[in-house]
């Protein structure tokens, strides 16, 4: 039940800080904003580690396939495309087509077994969920 709860904190995260740093943009330029909130995380995510975990960073690098240290190169590209999707869009439409793409691109992730995630069954549940969701995207677009 915790988890659910966090996701959707995360959820909301997500759309503020969205339209915050696409705020900052609006005073600055897109990378200046970048810069800047990838470097509040980092300070951020030091202050935590010093202060609450302290695991060492060779166990981070020792992770194989080494790809997967490119989450943080990831992350400023996210930061980058929200801020743009927002301002193109606005936050509402702009967060539900990022929340499409993330549902199809977690599904197909899960029905292929990529990346080490646990392979999951085609099921025409999911498909019609997504769907759905595309209708529900059109049908807020329609106003």
């Amino acid at each position: 039940m915790i988890g659910f709860f966090i996701a959707l904190l995360s959820g909301a995260l997500m759309s503020v800080q969205g339209v915050f740093n696409t705020k900052v943009t609006d005073s600055s330029s897109l990378w200046a904003a970048n810069v800047f909130v990838q470097f509040t995380a980092f300070l951020v995510c030091l202050a935590a580690w010093l202060f609450a975990d302290r695991t060492s960073f060779r166990e981070v690098i020792a992770v194989e396939p080494k790809y997967f240290l490119l989450g943080g190169v990831m992350g400023a590209f996210i930061t980058l495309t929200v801020i743009k999707s927002m301002d193109a869009l606005g936050p509402a439409k702009a967060v539900m087509l990022i929340v499409i793409s993330q549902i199809i691109v977690a599904y197909l992730i899960e029905l292929f077994g990529m990346f080490g995630v646990e392979k999951q069954p085609f099921s025409w549940r999911k498909v019609i969920g997504a769907a759905v969701a595309i209708v529900g995207v059109a049908l807020f677009k329609w106003d």
